[in-house]
């Protein structure tokens, strides 16, 4: 794979796109090394990828649980076999995560994801209301009215993969803008999807700049939902604009975020001067410094502490 430079698509209603302006997706511990080159969207092509899941959705969320479960189920089957070695070898290449980083993430986590949200979606259309004598109350899980969209980030592949599928298991369409940096695998997950039967439309991945691709669909009226995984300072940016666009929605989005920003750490006295060093270097140059923990500062006691 690393010897092979690819074309990675936009893939919007089923069918790959190519757009005017690209973008080499490189190594991360080897920028020089092309991977790939990424077709960058455009407004014409985020509005085509809204339409197509606007299109979807009128058949994915009238589909029976069950039919919608099997597609991830399945695709979770050929994660854990055929597709296992090659989306590990995508995330390696384009994350820079070594061999034990990739296996944890872009193949153990994000089949559990698919094969428990599964069960987590069984027990909650089992969790009905009481019905007394006489009476049948009954809880209807409807889909979103509208599009979601999955903005995900870099540092793990399984969240990546995650943040279209939870919503789509549950009926949703999805417009999926991955990180820059995540081009490659996100394109092999995409195709993993479509080889396990996921409808055309159910979810359109769109590459490019991030703040364009999040202005044009956050300002589209058809916006049900923000599935987000990154920074509080792009998560609060995008709850603004939510807030700015409240009047012209034909519902009120759903926002769901997980954030995170740079930190300090301390370690103990309990560590020798060896072990935290090690620990420190470890935290900085996870994923060759690009880890979630960023060292802002670290506390030693003394004697190592005063130096």
């Amino acid at each position: 794979m690393s010897s092979e430079r690819v074309d990675l698509p936009l893939i919007i209603n089923g069918a790959d796109q190519r757009a005017v302006r690209c973008e080499a997706a490189v190594m991360a511990h080897r920028h020089g090394h092309v991977l790939g080159d990424a077709h960058l969207a455009s407004k014409s092509e985020v509005n085509a990828a809204i339409d197509a899941a606007a299109r979807a959705w009128h058949d994915w969320s009238k589909w029976p649980w069950t039919d919608r479960a099997s597609i991830f189920l399945k695709a979770a089957e050929m994660l854990s076999g055929p597709w296992r070695d090659r989306l590990n070898a995508a995330t390696m290449l384009g994350q820079s995560k070594t061999v034990h980083q990739a296996e944890i993430d872009s193949a153990a986590e994000l089949i559990d994801f698919w094969r428990f949200n599964v069960e987590f979606m069984r027990r909650l259309y089992e969790d009905q209301p009481i019905s007394a004598l006489g009476v049948w109350n009954r809880s209807d899980y409807r889909p979103l009215e509208g599009f979601v969209l999955a903005i995900t980030p870099f540092n793990f592949t399984a969240i990546a993969g995650n943040l279209p599928t939870a919503p789509a298991l549950m009926g949703n369409t999805v417009v999926w803008k991955p990180a820059a940096t995540a081009k490659y695998s996100a394109q092999l997950i995409m195709r993993l999807l479509q080889e396990a039967g996921l409808p055309d439309g159910v979810i359109n991945l769109v590459y490019g700049d991030g703040a364009e691709v999040a202005e044009i669909a956050l300002a589209d009226r058809r916006l049900a939902g923000v599935h987000f995984t990154g920074s509080t300072q792009v998560f609060n940016s995008i709850v603004r604009a939510v807030g700015s666009n409240v009047d012209r929605y034909h519902n009120y989005p759903r926002l769901v975020g997980e954030t995170g920003e740079r930190t300090s750490f301390w370690l103990t006295g309990a560590l020798t001067l060896p072990h935290w060093l090690q620990q420190s270097s470890a935290a900085d140059m996870n994923i060759r410094g690009r880890s979630v923990l960023r060292h802002l500062g670290s506390s030693y006691p003394p004697p190592y502490g005063r130096h």
